[in-house]
């Protein structure tokens, strides 16, 4: 069970965040920048099974994770030190910050961890839900697909459904990376 807590956290911090960014709280961008370093550890931590599997060296896991998330983390510094923060408001600049943390997510899924895919899409869809509040086509969509009656009424019922599907996603993979580990060390 502790090892299922981190994709648990990054999920629940997840859906946390935006139905707090959804309803406008004032400097959620502080904790958004808070949760992207702690998704940047919790994905340093979670990747070392598949660079096992793949017959990686660990250092070069490690030089690349450190360097994915490393380039973000400045990427954040510069636009906070540059004075470009400062031409958005709080709410604009949490925006941009889940965009930035969806496609981190997604091109560290491609070349580092597959199972943060499910993360990277789920952010996606968070950025997108923020950016398009209201009569938002995906939820629509959604609710048809689920047979949720005015879907896009309730944004934060569906992005919590969304989370869930996501992290059943990711445990399957995680369980299949597991077992594919054990039949590679059986072997």
């Amino acid at each position: 069970m502790f090892s299922l807590t981190p994709s648990i956290i990054l999920y629940a911090v997840a859906i946390i965040l935006y139905g707090l960014s959804g309803q406008g709280v004032a400097g959620i961008s502080r904790y958004w920048e808070m949760y992207i370093v702690l998704v940047a550890l919790i994905s340093l931590g979670s990747g070392w099974g598949q660079a096992y599997l793949g017959n990686r060296s660990y250092l070069w896991y490690l030089t690349r994770q450190i360097i994915h998330w490393g380039a973000l983390i400045a990427l954040l510094y510069m636009l906070n030190t540059q004075g470009i923060r400062m031409l958005m408001n709080d709410q604009q600049y949490s925006l941009m910050l889940v965009y930035l943390l969806a496609f981190a997510s997604l091109l560290a899924a491609v070349h580092v961890d597959f199972k943060l895919i499910f993360f990277g899409t789920f952010m996606t869809y968070c950025a997108y839900l923020l950016s398009v509040p209201q009569n938002n086509p995906v939820l629509v969509e959604i609710g048809k697909q689920l047979n949720i009656a005015d879907a896009a009424a309730k944004p934060f019922t569906m992005t919590i459904i969304i989370a869930a599907a996501a992290l059943v996603l990711t445990l399957v993979v995680r369980g299949l990376m597991r077992s594919s580990i054990a039949s590679k060390r059986a072997g």
